[in-house]
């Protein structure tokens, strides 16, 4: 075991952000239950813990000692100085960490205790140290394995394998690709009912505020292309890539994104409501990270679609207002549904993470 890194105690929920100013679903609330800079990837243990990662800030938090409004009021610093440790997930009492090359353990790390920290052990070292790209996101599926993105180490090019895919790794270290030809993936969910893996993936830059669109895709049979670099979004031909000539040569056929989600919207994570009252028809929530390189900025902000038969009947503003005119104060980066089906949002601009609820704050202990 090792001591503790570092604890920063928050006295409550308040904050100086404009909360006010975002535009909410009827009967909803948001606030800030915990406050740790450039929070990344949520992941929530079993007994109410929270965790993140962060990229810049090289930084894994969990947070606890949630108090009857809902409120983490200690954040645990649980490793510092590691290469974007941006994809976190928990299985049982382990958190998985992902930096750029390489996957940590951190064994039994449930129930958190400040000064009792387990040491991290490397789970998995054989990943590509590219950092164009090469932040994970970490989830494990219905079927036990943990999956990761592994991004193309460019804004386009032809990389060569692992680059510009989805992985997964089994309890045996054995390593399957799930789906190939993915520019950047940072947000992926297994349907409800289907239990087939949804992703969002981020278009390629330089062509314009209108094209190509970022993605929504769903993996029907591993191993599946997706068309990067060849084809973007919907069979829009690459300018350099996209001839038939050249994508003949290399022998893919393409599979077309199953939504268009807009240009430079940048969606990152995503998670499907668990507690939707259609059993035919899904609610999925995407984190929309926002544009860097749009002439007019687009995105910031949290969308629902709804989703019947793997296609999209419905997309919507869920919440927005952290972009007001060109200027903005926050980016949503991933949402996870709490125990509740009250939906924790990370922003890693202004370094807090939301609870998104119905009405009154939960009594969650």
């Amino acid at each position: 075991m090792t001591s503790l890194l570092a604890v920063l105690i928050s006295a409550s929920g308040t904050t100086d952000l404009p909360l006010d100013t975002l535009t909410l679903p009827p009967s909803y609330r948001i606030e800030v239950v915990a406050k740790a800079p450039n929070v990344r990837q949520l992941a929530l243990g079993k007994d109410g813990t929270l965790f993140a990662g962060s990229r810049r800030a090289g930084k894994v938090y969990g947070f606890i000692d949630r108090n009857n409004d809902g409120i983490y009021e200690q954040t645990v610093v649980i490793a510092n100085k590691l290469n974007m440790p941006s994809g976190i997930a928990i299985k049982g009492n382990d958190l998985y960490v992902a930096e750029i090359s390489r996957i940590l353990r951190y064994k039994n790390i449930l129930p958190l205790v400040p000064y009792l920290l387990p040491n991290p052990e490397v789970y998995y070292d054989a990943l590509p140290d590219s950092t164009y790209h090469g932040w994970k996101y970490l989830k494990f599926g219905p079927d036990g394995a943990l999956y990761f993105n592994i991004g193309a180490p460019c804004n386009i090019c032809l990389p060569k394998p692992p680059f510009a895919s989805l992985m997964k790794l089994d309890s045996d270290k054995q390593v399957t690709s799930v789906a190939n030809g993915v520019r950047n993936s940072v947000g992926f969910a297994w349907h409800p009912k289907s239990q087939q893996l949804w992703f969002t993936d981020n278009g390629r830059d330089h062509l314009g505020d209108y094209l190509p669109s970022d993605e929504l895709n769903h993996v029907e049979r591993e191993g599946e292309h997706f068309g990067y670099p060849f084809f973007h979004a919907q069979g829009l031909p690459d300018p350099h890539y996209g001839s038939a000539q050249y994508a003949n040569k290399h022998k893919y056929s393409y599979k077309p994104a199953t939504y268009k989600l807009g240009a430079h919207v940048a969606p990152l994570g995503m998670t499907f409501s668990t507690h939707s009252p259609n059993a035919h028809q899904h609610t999925l929530y995407i984190a929309e990270h926002g544009s860097w390189n749009s002439s007019q900025k687009v995105g910031y902000r949290v969308v629902a679609l709804e989703i019947k038969d793997n296609k999209v009947v419905s997309h919507k503003p869920f919440v927005t207002g952290w972009l007001n005119n060109e200027n903005h104060w926050g980016r949503p980066n991933d949402i996870i549904e709490d125990n509740d089906g009250s939906l924790l949002i990370s922003d890693d601009y202004a370094g807090v993470i939301y609870r998104l609820s119905k009405d009154k704050p939960p009594s969650i202990k």
